[in-house]
C-alpha cells in the first residue's frame, strides 16, 4: 500500500465537514478546564447532550429525556478560547425514541478551519407530563 503524502492527508482533512445542523455554539472558557489545562471532557459531553436534546425535543414536539450515549470518541483536545460548535444529525426514529449523531467541531481561537474533536451517538425518549414514554408524532404526508 502506498504511503499517504502530507498533501493527500491535507486534502482529506479539508473534505471532511460537519454532518447535520448546527445546534449550539459556545466559547470554551478557563473555568471549563481539567488539571492539564484542556477543556474538561465532561463539559463537552454536557454540551453534546444539550445540543442533542434541543434537536430531539423539536422532532418530538415536546419533552425528551436522555436514554443513552454510545460510540463516544474524544478525537482531539479542546483549548481555552476555541469556539465549540455542536452539530446534530438524525440517525433513526423509533416509536418513542430518537437517535442522533452528535459531532463537536472547533474553530481554534475562533478562526481558521474547523477541526472535529468529539463524536457520539445519543438516544432520547419522548415522555409525557408524568415522565412516561409517549409515541412520537408522525407526519401525515
Amino acid at each position: 500500500m502506498p504511503e499517504e503524502t502530507p498533501e493527500a492527508r491535507g486534502a482529506a482533512e479539508e473534505e471532511e465537514q460537519p454532518r447535520g445542523e448546527l445546534a449550539t455554539r459556545i466559547l470554551a472558557m478557563p473555568n471549563n478546564t481539567n488539571p492539564a489545562g484542556d477543556i474538561f471532557g465532561g463539559w463537552i459531553m454536557s454540551l453534546m447532550d444539550l445540543s442533542g436534546g434541543i434537536t430531539a425535543a423539536r422532532i418530538a414536539q415536546g419533552r425528551v429525556v436522555t436514554a443513552g450515549v454510545s460510540r463516544m470518541a474524544f478525537l482531539q483536545p479542546v483549548k481555552v478560547g476555541d469556539v465549540v460548535c455542536c452539530y446534530t444529525e438524525l440517525r433513526r426514529i423509533g416509536r418513542t425514541s430518537i437517535t442522533l449523531d452528535v459531532e463537536v467541531w472547533v474553530l481554534r481561537q475562533g478562526r481558521g478551519r474547523r477541526v472535529k474533536v468529539t463524536e457520539a451517538e445519543f438516544t432520547y425518549v419522548a415522555v409525557d407530563a408524568e415522565g412516561r414514554p409517549r409515541p412520537l408524532p408522525r407526519d401525515e404526508a
